[in-house]
């Protein structure tokens, strides 16, 4: 699997720093390391940056589960609970898809520090889109 060309195909995420460790059907896994321009308040990372890690690697995973016949996804739904301040080092985000149908793919993000210790918890509903 190129990595590279997934995580690439995703403007937004190279332009943010998301990079790819490893990419399956059955798990996708992500980083985002700390940086000061990514960071809110007192150096915590910022929600959005957090959620630009979960949702990239979310849909690298709903595309990876796509049903025949379909051409790609797009986000429709994404709930995030954040669970503590990122403050250094690099956060790992772990997908795996819940639901995997003909006209939408779930996936759940698990956000971790360096530590192991959960930052965050996204599940997100992707749309299946189909050429027209």
């Amino acid at each position: 699997m190129d990595l590279d060309a997934l995580v690439s195909s995703m403007p937004f995420a190279v332009a943010n720093g998301v990079e790819l460790v490893s990419a399956s059907v059955d798990e996708v896994v992500g980083t985002l390391a700390w940086a000061p321009d990514r960071c809110t308040v007192g150096g915590a990372m910022h929600g959005a940056a957090l959620m630009t890690l979960a949702d990239s690697v979310g849909a690298i995973a709903a595309y990876l589960n796509l049903p025949e016949g379909a051409v790609g996804t797009s986000t429709i739904e994404t709930k995030t609970n954040l669970f503590r301040a990122v403050r250094e080092g690099v956060v790992t985000g772990t997908s795996t898809v819940l639901h995997a149908g003909r006209s939408t793919v779930v996936v759940q993000t698990d956000l971790r520090d360096g530590e192991g210790r959960r930052v965050g918890l996204t599940v997100q509903t992707q749309s299946v889109l189909r050429a027209p």
